[in-house]
């Protein structure tokens, strides 16, 4: 269901949210569910999708910019002006399909690097909008992938924890900066 939060689809200069990335605590932690959504929830919603198109994203948790609340904002065509973004609240996956694939995912968090995650390949999510209305959505594809990864980051998982290759991950990850101790295999 599209947002009726309008935000343009450009790049600031100066995005309203500060980014966190691998290695910060920030990132671990579980988000809290949202009991209202409200006014300060919307402008939430706008700053996180300003920051989100500013870094080039396709979808931005609300713990990766320090907010542990449970939202996330996704739009798989930002060059789309046409396709308004996704906006879930306290989003929950209610079936898994049986059929699982593989594809490469990178994330604004760990900023280069891009490695192949196996996920299931449809999602069906129960979640609110913007107003608070309880919706659900059946996503596969790039949008089923995408709202899969970032509710990993409601529960403090990030998609490098999801890597198999951990030679490729570890050569990878050195290239961008990044430590591989900041890496919580999911076994």
């Amino acid at each position: 269901m599209p947002s009726g939060i309008a935000v343009e689809k450009k790049k600031l200069k100066n995005p309203p949210l500060q980014l966190h990335y691998l290695g910060d605590r920030v990132l671990r932690q579980n988000a809290k569910r949202i009991a209202k959504v409200d006014d300060e929830t919307r402008q939430l919603i706008r700053e996180m999708l300003q920051t989100m198109y500013s870094n080039d994203g396709i979808g931005l948790a609300a713990p990766q910019v320090g907010v542990h609340k449970q939202l996330i904002v996704v739009d798989v065509e930002p060059d789309n002006p046409a396709n308004p973004p996704l906006i879930l609240i306290n989003p929950t996956i209610k079936k898994f399909s049986k059929e699982i694939c593989q594809a490469q995912e990178g994330c604004l968090s760990i900023p280069g690097v891009y490695m192949d995650v196996t996920r299931p390949q449809v999602v069906e999510v129960s979640y609110k909008d913007e107003n608070g209305r309880p919706r659900t959505i059946k996503a596969g594809d790039l949008l089923g992938r995408c709202i899969q990864h970032e509710m990993d980051h409601l529960n403090g998982v990030v998609f490098v924890d999801r890597v198999d290759n951990s030679l490729a991950l570890a050569q990878e990850l050195s290239k961008h900066g990044f430590s591989q101790q900041a890496v919580k295999p999911i076994v």
